[in-house]
């Protein structure tokens, strides 16, 4: 990664990306919350994994959610327009999202 400064939003300064920063997979978050802020603790969950731990604690005001879940919106929409829709498990029944590519076998040609 570089840390060249990347374009600032609203008239901030530029936001630098530290060259030692490691990015962090995480399939699992929980989020939970005060009167006065909301904590979302990012975690991994890998199969035969009997404990989990949280990778990462980001703790943002009620407004910063807020504008976080809009912008999380806006950009989910563009990536949907390039790339196509993302599908949830679930939307269709989890019957489907399993055996979506199993087809049955063909009956065999008589004659």
């Amino acid at each position: 990664m570089s840390n060249r400064p990347q374009n600032p939003p609203l008239g901030l300064p530029p936001l630098e990306l530290p060259d030692e920063l490691e990015p962090v997979y995480s399939n699992l978050a929980r989020i939970s919350h005060t009167p006065s802020e909301l904590a979302v603790d990012f975690s991994r969950i890998l199969p035969g994994q009997k404990r989990l731990t949280v990778l990462v604690r980001v703790l943002l005001s009620p407004v910063g959610a807020k504008l976080l879940l809009r912008a999380l919106a806006e950009n989910i929409a563009r990536y949907e327009a390039a790339f196509g829709e993302i599908y949830l498990p679930g939307d269709s029944g989890l019957a489907e999202d399993l055996f979506r590519s199993v087809h049955p076998p063909e009956p065999p040609k008589s004659g």
